[in-house]
């Protein structure tokens, strides 16, 4: 199952927000969640009642909803109250449209930060290297003990920004466990 990072997904929020002033308001004191059981597990659905996924978990105004391809974070505002459960204004193969759009926006935007020169940063958030040259598959770190080439796939973007899921030193030895290999 594809997980997506959902962070440019304003335009479902704008979409959604008429579902909830269609549908009765919460009562006051509650929140919009609570009003139509945005709920760990609850299933969701589409305006025609189509079921769109179900909500993995909810936590700062956002529900997760796993659509079996993707898990798209949604702010709560997107949900109204269904006849079945929650609702929102897209249906299933627009969520995973949406999320998929999403995904290669954000994709594309880390391939153009990494360029020669700017820093990659490692899990604890400490300088891992600077990035020697990239292409269309790999990315080569200038490290201390050397050059280390990864894939793309291994990049991501963090606090400080450009990030690998390592730590300076697990990267060291991820080297020197690959050495050997190499040499034979």
């Amino acid at each position: 199952m594809k997980i997506r990072n959902m962070c440019a997904l304003t335009a479902l929020a704008l979409t959604a927000a008429p579902l909830v002033a269609q549908n009765a308001a919460p009562a006051a004191g509650a929140s919009a969640a609570a009003a139509v059981n945005v709920t760990a597990g609850a299933k969701v659905f589409d305006a025609q009642g189509g079921e769109v996924g179900t909500v993995d978990s909810v936590t700062g105004g956002v529900a997760v909803v796993n659509t079996g391809s993707n898990k798209v974070g949604l702010p709560l505002a997107s949900f109204g109250a269904g006849a079945n459960g929650p609702i929102i204004s897209m249906t299933k193969a627009e969520l995973d449209t949406a999320a998929s759009q999403a995904a290669q926006q954000s994709a594309d935007a880390l391939k153009a930060q990494l360029t020669p020169g700017a820093t990659v940063y490692g899990r604890s958030g400490a300088d891992v290297g600077k990035i020697k040259e990239a292409d269309a598959e790999y990315v080569t770190v200038e490290r201390p003990k050397g050059p280390v080439k990864l894939p793309i796939s291994a990049f991501g973007k963090g606090d400080k920004g450009i990030m690998i899921s390592m730590t300076a030193e697990e990267l060291d030895q991820a080297m020197a466990a690959a050495a050997p290999a190499a040499a034979q």
